[in-house]
């Protein structure tokens, strides 16, 4: 009896590693049912690519040159609002889990799970349904009812605040997002306004006392 052949799912990555990119795009070409549609290392690469009109999906990675993976994924979401983009960072998932789903990811997965289960999760996703793993799912359903100010930061608000808490100054934030450095200040009145906090020496040892950063 003839059977229907499986669609290919192509995979576009979004990655600043190459060594990430090619070893999913290996992964992927090895598994039946699954390919790679194309590659970009950041933002810019990412929405101009001509592949993105045969991607069926997007592995997108949070700390993306060039604007980030917060403004990657907006514009996708503007441009491309049927493309199910799919969050794998090395950045926690109960901290940054819940924004990106918020802002219209359909999946948010840290680099440390396995092959396998960034494989089910991209099958998932092209299902037009969203992968969320425990960790995320807990974060949903407590949201800002945690009571935590940083709950209320925006997912650009949170990149500014994890770029700083690594030793990035205004201009190199702004360079890295794209963005003038006056809006970089103000990113940074509205955190220490949300986070209740006076200075803005203040907000290294909040990130790193609330895990925030890795």
């Amino acid at each position: 009896m003839l059977t229907q052949a499986t669609k290919t799912i192509r995979v576009f990555i979004a990655d600043d590693h190459s060594v990430v990119r090619e070893g999913l795009a290996r992964i992927l070409s090895a598994v039946a049912g699954l390919g790679c549609a194309g590659q970009a290392a950041d933002v810019q690469g990412l929405l101009s690519d001509p592949s993105l009109d045969q991607t069926d999906v997007v592995v997108l990675d949070v700390s993306l040159p060039g604007g980030g993976g917060a403004e990657a994924l907006r514009c996708l979401r503007r441009d491309r609002p049927d493309l199910p983009v799919l969050i794998h960072s090395m950045y926690p998932e109960e901290q940054y889990g819940a924004r990106f789903i918020r802002a219209g990811a359909a999946g948010y997965l840290s680099k440390d799970r396995s092959t396998a289960e960034l494989l089910d999760a991209i099958r998932r996703v092209h299902q037009g349904r969203r992968y969320l793993t425990e960790l995320v799912a807990d974060a949903l359903a407590v949201g800002a009812a945690s009571g935590e100010p940083h709950e209320l930061l925006s997912a650009r608000e949170l990149q500014v605040l994890q770029l700083h808490a690594e030793g990035r100054q205004t201009n190199d934030i702004a360079r890295e997002l794209f963005i003038s450095a006056s809006t970089v200040s103000t990113h940074f009145r509205n955190i220490k306004e949300k986070l209740n906090l006076q200075t803005t020496a203040e907000l290294v040892p909040y990130a790193f006392r609330h895990k925030l950063v890795v």
